[in-house]
């Protein structure tokens, strides 16, 4: 480690590893970023005060300098494995982000949607945001859905009334993409939209729209909403299903999540939440 310098581990890490993974951008995106303050460190160098500096020298959420810095972790241990290097030397990760609980309510998501759809060529914002709330989706598998089976993502199968959130040659990540039914009023807009003669769920002019970041976030200021971003969607689209009391164990199968994270997330949210412990308290205090 102290004659190998992180600008040689992370190029390794991203021409060897990166292509095997089914979201090989990321990996660049982090790389991208470390480059910069890591190049000419020595692997040795690496330990809680740089980590630390580099957090504060990025500037940037805690959730992104984690995931930067994790990059560095998987690259370091690749070249160990690999016999580049004798030993790995450990990263320190600033502490996790607190769960964010931001979530719409049927007013708030109202305004946003009446904003994206009267905003000049925003229309498609609409239509992410309509799919976003009804199935819960996240953004990046939302982009790649079609009308038909297609080698960039999942698609919306109108006939059979299943929508398929991965295409049949994608990589399965810890993202899951499970189908799931299509809910019928959002199935009513899917067969406009495709008998106006669309392509792709989301499209501009023809053309499938590969990020909606600066549109969305134009959407929720005219709406007049703070700390609203795509992936608020897929929050709001659990957090509706389970104050309306669908099962667990359906919703994790219906949003592609785990049923530890719904319970773990968003079960406070559920009408029997803790019921039986708030009836024994009940009993107690009539007792």
């Amino acid at each position: 480690p102290g004659n190998v310098t992180c600008g040689e581990v992370l190029p390794i890490y991203a021409e060897e590893y990166a292509p095997t993974v089914a979201a090989p951008e990321r990996i660049g995106y982090a790389i991208e970023a470390l480059l910069p303050f890591w190049s000419a460190s020595k692997l040795s160098a690496v330990k809680g005060q740089t980590c630390r500096r580099y957090v504060k020298w990025r500037d940037r959420s805690a959730g992104t300098t984690r995931r930067e810095l994790g990059t560095l972790q998987a690259a370091i241990n690749y070249a160990h494995r690999e016999g580049y290097i004798t030993s790995a030397p450990v990263v320190t990760l600033p502490d996790p982000p607190g769960r964010r609980e931001r979530w719409l309510t049927r007013d708030e998501a109202a305004r946003l949607l009446w904003a994206a759809y009267r905003g000049h060529k925003a229309k498609h914002i609409a239509r992410f945001i309509l799919i976003g709330l009804y199935t819960g989706t996240r953004k990046d598998a939302i982009l790649r859905m079609g009308f038909e089976p297609n080698t960039v993502g999942g698609w919306f199968d109108l006939e059979r009334g299943i929508m398929y959130r991965m295409g049949e040659h994608e990589r399965q990540t810890k993202k899951r993409r499970t189908p799931a039914p299509i809910p019928r009023k959002l199935q009513a807009h899917l067969r406009r939209w495709r008998l106006e003669g669309c392509q792709w769920a989301v499209e501009y002019q023809g053309t499938r729209i590969g990020d909606i970041k600066r549109g969305f976030a134009k959407a929720a200021q005219d709406a007049g909403l703070e700390k609203v971003s795509p992936h608020t969607l897929k929050h709001t689209a659990i957090t509706w299903a389970m104050q309306r009391g669908v099962a667990k164990w359906e919703a994790a199968g219906f949003f592609s999540t785990s049923a530890e994270t719904i319970e773990k997330v968003y079960g406070h949210h559920a009408p029997d939440f803790m019921e039986s412990a708030r009836d024994a308290m009940d009993g107690v205090s009539r007792r």
